[in-house]
């Protein structure tokens, strides 16, 4: 295990039409894993990430066991070609089941019902024309925080959802609310504010329905200590405990991401170097924004990842 290395999982927003195409044909434990996912939920996996025919990819109930099921397989494909163990995991959002399977905290069996079941009642907890989120680039988090708070009027409510990194936080909340803030944000002085193609106002309290039938469904479910620490993003503190990994998971879907933070803390306790285990480059791109020292490998091909192995995991 090196102790400067963690393993990061990216969450909604990072699935694509075609993800991990090659390596779902050539590699067996990549292929078997989205065979497990697709007889565990009664549908083809395989078919939706290569194909995605109808578009339902970028459907919450279905973007979320399929992010879940790239990101364990290829957590799986690199342990199964040596690379590295890493001392610490964190995932954004979603992601953090990704890392609670990795960390054999959850079986995957567990953890694919368990997302499919999250995206189901985060869509029915907020009707889709209600909720919206939005990306303010180019202000300060304090800043955001307090045009928020202006921008809520009676029960149209919006806040801040993900501190993803400096100079880049996502607001969620009731749509009419959002785009007022948006507003507000670019009459301040923002690059850009820019709404996100989700409906769910993901980490807010209005996931409250959710959150409660989440704690419902986790205590259904075997949970163990993590063989290393996860990062919570609820609370920015690293989970050991079964106990608290319920009760952060449940506390994720009202309360803000706080990836920045996390990030920071990490490079605090001497983390240098990541692997985003997941398609895309989204975490990277923050990682790079938060700690320019820390380095960060992207592993969604073959080639990326062989080179990652090679390169990641000497203590430094």
């Amino acid at each position: 295990m090196s102790s400067n290395l963690a393993f990061l999982f990216p969450g909604q927003g990072s699935q694509s039409k075609g993800m991990l195409a090659d390596l779902i044909v050539d590699e067996r434990v990549v292929s078997e894993t989205f065979s497990e996912a697709s007889d565990l939920l009664g549908y083809d996996m395989k078919a939706l990430v290569v194909e995605d025919v109808d578009g339902k990819l970028d459907q919450t109930e279905f973007t979320q066991p399929a992010l879940l099921t790239a990101s364990t397989s290829l957590y799986r494909l690199w342990s199964a070609r040596g690379g590295a163990a890493a001392s610490q995991m964190a995932g954004h959002s979603l992601g953090e089941y990704s890392a609670l399977v990795a960390a054999g905290a959850i079986e995957f069996s567990d953890a694919v019902a368990l997302v499919a079941f999250r995206g189901r009642s985060m869509s029915e907890a907020v009707p889709a024309s209600v909720g919206k989120m939005a990306a303010i680039i180019g202000l300060d988090d304090a800043a955001v925080a307090e045009l928020c708070e202006k921008s809520a009027v009676g029960d149209e409510q919006v806040w801040a959802a993900n501190f993803n990194c400096p100079g880049q936080l996502v607001i969620a909340g009731n749509a009419a609310a959002v785009e007022r803030a948006m507003d507000a944000a670019k009459e301040a002085g923002a690059k850009r504010a820019l709404p996100l193609a989700v409906s769910a106002p993901s980490h807010t309290p209005l996931m409250q329905p959710a959150a409660d039938a989440m704690k419902v469904k986790l205590a259904e479910i075997s949970v163990l200590a993590p063989a290393c620490p996860v990062w919570s993003n609820a609370r920015a503190v690293k989970l050991t405990d079964a106990g608290d990994i319920r009760d952060a998971l449940v506390e994720q879907l009202v309360s803000p991401v706080r990836w920045t933070e996390i990030v920071q803390k990490m490079a605090v306790e001497g983390i240098n170097q990541t692997v985003e285990m997941g398609p895309g480059k989204v975490l990277a791109g923050l990682v790079r924004r938060i700690e320019k020292e820390m380095s960060v490998s992207s592993v969604f091909t073959s080639e990326l990842m062989e080179k990652a192995i090679e390169t990641v995991g000497e203590e430094s």
